[in-house]
């Protein structure tokens, strides 16, 4: 996975030169520090499960932490009453456990699932990371 660092905010991109917001980034650490105890467990339950798929780039920044392959694949973002995971996936998915859906780009689209416990990483949140690594790896 060869990585494109931007001189302006020092984050690391798929692409030369990519389109992006320069915002300062910030360590994991420091993004989960004001959050639950709880918040960084979950994270690092995805995180976990994401290496034995393969290389996955963390850029945290203070919104949340974007998970990258060759391109995006998810985003966890602390939220008042939740931790929200953002998958990037082929396909739109129908499921009790997804709050929200949007088309992003051409065959991608964002799912937003709200887990509270680090016991909602389970095998169908692992798959769906799976499918969203799959699709963000040339």
């Amino acid at each position: 996975m060869s990585r494109w660092t931007c001189p302006e905010c020092d984050r690391e991109f798929g692409r030369a030169g990519q389109p992006h917001v320069c915002v300062p980034g910030c360590t994991v650490d420091e993004c989960f520090a004001p959050w639950p105890e709880s918040y960084r467990e979950i994270y690092d339950r995805l995180v976990d499960h994401l290496a034995t798929l393969g290389p996955v780039h963390a850029d945290a920044v203070g919104v949340g932490v974007f998970l990258k392959s060759d391109r995006k694949l998810a985003e966890v973002r602390p939220k008042a009453r939740s931790l929200n995971l953002w998958l990037f996936l082929p396909r739109p998915v129908e499921h009790p456990r997804i709050a929200r859906r949007l088309p992003v780009s051409g065959d991608r689209t964002m799912h937003v699932l709200k887990l509270l416990d680090p016991a909602d990483v389970d095998d169908q949140v692992c798959a769906w990371l799976g499918e969203s690594f799959d699709a963000a790896t040339d």
